[in-house]
């Protein structure tokens, strides 16, 4: 039974800027569904990535989060990646680290990365909030964010997209889901099937917290199969024995 397998350049500021800033301060309503803009050359897009990140650090429309947050957890990983990882928020190790995706849910989904033979390093990976949600009166343990916090952080991310503007994403978990697309319907009904965000085809699965709770072989089979459906929509080589993980020897 196969297993998850583990596995620069000077920015140049373009002469016009993709996106206006974002107030850090003020509380906005987003877009639902903003269209994209015109894709950046290479040296622009890192450009436009840094400044939103400057901006983004600097963010407080939160109150309660910015009190209570160590880290602003921006994104990591290539500007130039064809594949863009949205999970839910930032958990205790992100918030710590400032980097998405750290903790045992972080080891998960970078072994799921490289069973697809792709590093961190070739994809990028963000969150639906940049800030871990506060837990008043918890000593440990995370929450879901509140339908208010995803309205209010949600435009970054969708600036996020416009300097990427990946050929495909994978969003991991209902959160995810809600954010991205505003659907509600239930991780387990719309996980394995493509859906639309902004022109971008978008796979909904399971979030790596979910695997890590049940650790299930038709669980984890039924993630890989979706992940599969992504590499075959990016044209990315796909062996033997990659298709034949988690599938019953008997």
């Amino acid at each position: 039974m196969a297993r998850w397998a583990r596995s620069s350049g000077t920015p140049v500021t373009p002469a016009t800027p993709p996106v206006a800033p974002l107030s850090v301060s003020a509380k906005i309503q987003p877009l639902t569904h903003p269209p994209l803009p015109p894709p950046l050359d290479p040296a622009a897009r890192e450009a436009a990535m840094a400044e939103l990140r400057i901006q983004a650090l600097a963010c407080t429309r939160c109150p309660n989060l910015v009190s209570s947050r160590k880290s602003v957890v921006f994104g990591v990983g290539t500007v130039h990646a064809r594949l863009l990882f949205v999970g839910e928020a930032p958990g205790a190790d992100e918030d710590i680290q400032g980097e998405p995706f750290v903790g045992k849910a972080g080891e998960l989904l970078t072994r799921m990365i490289g069973a697809m033979g792709l590093s961190r390093a070739d994809v990028y990976i963000a969150n639906i909030l940049k800030c871990r949600p506060d837990t008043p009166g918890q000593t440990s343990g995370n929450r879901k964010p509140t339908t208010d916090e995803m309205a209010t952080c949600i435009p970054w991310l969708h600036r996020q997209v416009d300097i990427l503007q990946p050929a495909a994403i994978v969003a991991l978990g209902a959160t995810a889901v809600e954010g991205l697309l505003g659907k509600t319907l239930g991780i387990t009904k719309l996980r394995g099937s493509w859906q639309d965000y902004r022109g971008i085809p978008l796979m909904p699965t399971y979030h790596p917290a979910y695997l890590l709770r049940n650790q299930a072989v038709t669980e984890k089979r039924k993630v890989w199969e979706d992940l599969l459906s992504v590499m075959e929509r990016l044209e990315l080589p796909i062996s033997a024995k990659q298709r034949g993980y988690f599938l019953s020897k008997a």
